[in-house]
């Protein structure tokens, strides 16, 4: 029963950041000369991370990103099973999301919020798409390990990873529409198709391996401070 709580948790979290991330994303457009639309799609990410980091945080810990939950099974803080579990709840909460969408906006005429190099990008290619998805990843799960690695740190935890979302859209949507999450992605791209469709696959390589990067350097990292710690005394 404690695992299913889990799982449902990560259910609603994924469709709220679909919902309401991608739904703003739709409703305001992501303007580059107006410039207000990537703030208020930015600000809609990193809210929707707050909202739901103080409401399912203590039953999920609030990862509804298979980037973090990868992450936080290379650092051995969640279970194969559990990873497992949490990816397909994600998935499955992506999904709700994107069928709220379709019946705010319309299923037909409806882009879903779906990733893909920005048209206004005028260099951009697919491995430079790649690159910028694992940077900002890398920076997004780093900040979420560094926070959530100090019980000190709990009261503040969500605010900082909802303020590193919106950091991390500031820049990303001028070149990707920002992703640092395959389920966010992934169901948005097989409902919109066409070339959202074909280039999903950035979008869930590039958040796994920045993920990735971020739990083996934040490891790193923790590893020299007690070896510094134990050298000390």
């Amino acid at each position: 029963m404690e695992h299913l709580k889990k799982y449902i948790a990560e259910v609603i979290g994924t469709c709220v950041l679909v919902t309401f991330g991608c739904g703003t994303a739709i409703a305001v457009g992501c303007d580059s000369e107006i410039g207000s639309g990537y703030v208020l799609t930015a600000l809609a990410f990193g809210l929707v991370i707050v909202a739901m980091a103080y409401s399912i945080g203590n039953i999920s810990g609030c990862h509804i990103n298979p980037a973090v939950s990868f992450a936080m099974l290379i650092r051995k803080q969640l279970s194969p099973v559990d990873f497992v579990g949490y990816v397909v709840s994600q998935l499955v909460g992506s999904t709700l999301g994107c069928v709220a969408l379709g019946i705010l906006f319309g299923f037909d005429n409806c882009s879903f919020g779906a990733n893909q190099i920005q048209s206004v990008w005028e260099n951009g290619t697919k491995g430079g798409a790649l690159f910028i998805e694992i940077i900002l990843t890398f920076v997004f799960v780093l900040a979420i390990i560094g926070v959530t690695s100090k019980v000190e740190n709990t009261a503040v935890s969500g605010v900082v990873i909802g303020l590193t979302l919106t950091l991390v859209h500031i820049l990303g949507i001028h070149f990707t529409g920002t992703s640092v999450n395959p389920a966010r992605s992934l169901m948005p791209a097989i409902f919109a198709g066409g070339d959202a469709l074909s280039q999903v696959w950035i979008f869930i390589v590039g958040p796994l391996v920045g993920g990735a990067l971020a739990a083996l350097v934040y490891c790193f990292l923790e590893k020299k401070d007690v070896v510094q710690q134990k050298s000390k005394k």
